[in-house]
């Protein structure tokens, strides 16, 4: 059965296509963190031309990427990057299809060398700033633009020569811009992520307001950890704060 075609639910007049319920599904997986059950289940739609098939298969490879060897890590997120510019060549005005070509463009760079990753900066915070253009309330992507500010600011003095070379003009930001952006993504959803958290305080850090610091240090410090990604944020909280 074609994926848009309809059923009608069991008792109800409304119609279900099966595309709302197999996305439904694959929706449901990412939230129990199965994003191999994502990509087996979606990848017999790769070839459907449909956005939202194509984004979330991109997303469930990112994150399978995170655990993989190497060598399998570089062949999923080149797999991802095909697919996700697929679907921004179909679809530009999706805030998702944005969201993740950035993140995955992002990690597409991290296998090819300084040169290209400092080359495609401006590509990937132009993704990041069209995703919140289309949907200002994702608190996410926020987190990720205040990241992308951080590291441009804390760039070290050999990659702003590498960055010289390429542009002439290396990028640039501030502690200040990448604070703001922290900021509102907290206001938008709060206590979301133990990183916003820990990045909240490191951006206060680098501003010299300590006790501003030292309230988001601690509260990503005794933040309820559900995964390694909130162990890590512990971890560099903990570890930030006995240094104060």
């Amino acid at each position: 059965m074609a994926i848009w075609a309809l059923n009608k639910k069991k008792g109800e007049n409304e119609l279900v296509t099966t595309k709302e319920v197999l996305l439904g599904k694959a929706d449901a997986l990412f939230d129990q963190e199965n994003y191999k059950g994502i990509y087996d289940l979606l990848t017999n739609y790769r070839d459907s031309g449909d956005v939202e098939i194509l984004w979330r298969l991109s997303r469930a490879l990112y994150k399978m990427s995170k655990t993989a060897t190497d060598v399998q890590g570089k062949k999923m997120i080149y797999e991802a990057y095909d697919l996700i510019n697929n679907a921004l060549s179909i679809k530009e005005d999706h805030w998702a299809i944005h969201k993740w070509m950035s993140v995955i463009l992002n990690s597409k760079c991290s296998y090819e060398g300084m040169k290209v990753q400092i080359r495609e900066l401006y590509n990937i915070k132009t993704h990041m700033l069209r995703a919140i253009e289309l949907n200002p309330t994702d608190a996410t992507t926020m987190y990720m633009l205040g990241t992308w500010c951080y590291q441009v600011s804390d760039l070290a003095w050999y990659q702003r020569k590498v960055a010289s070379v390429i542009f002439g003009e290396p990028p640039t930001s501030s502690f200040e811009e990448a604070l703001k952006y922290f900021q509102n993504a907290e206001e938008v959803d709060p206590n979301f992520y133990s990183h916003n958290l820990l990045m909240l305080g490191k951006s206060f850090l680098k501003l010299n307001q300590k006790n501003e610091a030292l309230k988001y240090l601690k509260m990503a410090a005794e933040y309820p950890a559900k995964n390694d990604d909130d162990h890590l944020a512990k971890q560099e909280a903990q570890k930030l704060l006995k240094d104060l």
